[in-house]
């Protein structure tokens, strides 16, 4: 197994107080609401009040965003229970703003009559925004597609569970389409008997051709090599894994506990980038690809008049990749061969290879050939770091010799990656060349951070002038 530099790595078990429901656009918007709510009705009764927004009240903006950041949750919570726990909550807000003003005489600084009217403004404004976003929730989950379909293993009275309180689970994007369990009828939960889909070795066909986005593993820990057959099994799948039991796993891709419809679960292989992790991820990948691109765009006009002059046929080259969650995607390379091979066998380059035109060798020897790329990150369809994306002629070969090799899918695929500045850049001549790679991809996803992402991408610059593993 590849090892990730000490430095970048992080903890292999964390928490996720979202839980993993795969509402990242409602639990992003559930996470700002509370603060923004808070410091948008501070501004607007400074504004109205004392005729501007004075220094002071920005520095309180910045404060109680610091005490309050991320918001909670509560769209599952009553009209009731919604107002309580929003006034029980500023009670402590205004408590700790109070002794920090008296501490410091910092309040001397407000008006009296501003503050006064902020306090219960403020609540009321909170309450405002959270009915606004249970009015918009539904669609907003539309915005997100169609729903993610789940399934549960082990038709016990836990799996029961969990699945009426999916059922009754408001502004849940996930659909179950029952359950899988080895057991004969008589010894199974008959109320939920009817929503049995099949046995455990049909499971990993199940979830191919259904295209399950979640399995939920609620099996005894007395089943150990049953949980860890079927794992094995399910490592030619892009499914988020998790389990309900409270057990322990070594081997966890992104390993979180959290909750699903207020069921505590601890995922097994996850996305790193969930919740602030994605934003985070996706803001820097918009930046760094709008930067680059405004850098290098007089290289990539010379670079499209030299190939145009080289050799006939088009400047951009488009290849069927696999992205993110085994889905088919279209990737922009600068053409460096004479030929543009997007078929069901495609042959990887190889040194002295005929097919490369003049151009195109140097254009893959120093990677200008992936520039076009940044274009792709813009889209939304790869990220600037990221497992590598290989033709789908090749995913098909080697997903049936390399377990695990389809986990590498759960992220978007990168122009640059772990395995690429580790020394597995271009061809891969044998399986233990390929399976390296795929181990130094997962590395990358059990330890994902930006500051990995901005290492990776610094050391990319130093592997290209020196690199010849490129063809």
């Amino acid at each position: 197994m590849a090892e990730a530099n000490p430095a970048f790595s992080a903890s292999t078990v964390s928490t996720h107080s979202k839980g993993p429901l795969g509402n990242n656009m409602l639990s992003a918007v559930e996470s700002i609401l509370d603060p923004a709510a808070l410091i948008l009705s501070l501004w607007l009764v400074s504004a109205g009040i004392e005729g501007e927004l004075r220094p002071p009240y920005l520095i309180l903006a910045l404060i109680v965003f610091s005490i309050t950041f991320p918001g909670t949750s509560r769209l599952q919570f009553s009209i009731k229970r919604l107002v309580f726990d929003v006034l029980y909550s500023w009670f402590w807000v205004v408590l700790l703003l109070l002794l920090l003003g008296v501490a410091t005489g910092y309040m001397n600084e407000f008006s009296s009559e501003a503050l006064i009217t902020w306090l219960w403004v403020a609540p009321l404004s909170q309450i405002g925004a959270h009915l606004a976003l249970r009015a918009t929730a539904p669609y907003l989950l539309m915005l997100q597609g169609p729903p993610q379909r789940a399934i549960i293993v082990g038709m016990n009275d836990q799996g029961a569970a969990l699945a009426g309180r999916i059922h009754e689970t408001r502004y849940s994007k996930i659909e179950l389409s029952g359950f899988f369990d080895d057991r004969s009828p008589n010894r199974l939960n008959q109320a939920a008997n009817s929503q049995l889909l099949g046995r455990l070795r049909e499971l990993p066909g199940f979830v191919k051709e259904n295209r399950i986005q979640y399995i939920y593993l609620s099996l005894p820990m007395a089943s150990q090599p049953r949980i860890l057959h079927v794992l094995d099994e399910l490592k030619d799948t892009t499914a988020s894994i998790y389990f309900v039991p409270d057990m322990f796993i070594t081997d966890l891709i992104q390993g979180r506990s959290g909750t699903v419809c207020g069921t505590p679960v601890i995922s097994v292989c996850e996305s790193p980038f969930t919740g602030s992790n994605g934003i985070i991820k996706r803001a820097s990948d918009i930046v760094l690809s709008l930067l680059i691109l405004a850098l290098i765009s007089p290289l990539l006009l010379i670079i499209a008049l030299a190939i145009k002059l080289d050799s006939p046929g088009p400047v951009i080259f488009k290849q069927r990749r696999y992205g993110l969650d085994g889905e088919e995607i279209l990737v922009y390379k600068f053409r460096s061969m004479r030929v543009c091979e997007d078929g069901e066998s495609i042959r990887q380059a190889q040194k002295g290879d005929s097919r490369i035109t003049r151009i195109g060798a140097f254009l893959r020897k120093s990677s200008l050939d992936e520039l076009p790329q940044f274009v792709n990150v813009l889209q939304g369809r790869m990220s600037i770091v990221g497992p590598r994306p290989h033709a789908v002629a090749h995913n098909e070969i080697y997903r049936n010799l390399i377990k695990g090799y389809m986990i590498r899918h759960k992220v978007k695929p990168g122009i640059t990656g772990w395995a690429q500045v580790n020394g597995y850049r271009g061809e891969t001549r044998t399986l233990d060349k390929m399976q390296a790679r795929i181990d130094h991809d997962l590395d990358y996803l059990r330890n994902w951070s930006l500051r990995l992402d901005l290492h990776i991408i610094l050391k990319t610059i130093m592997v290209v002038f020196r690199d010849r593993a490129a063809y």
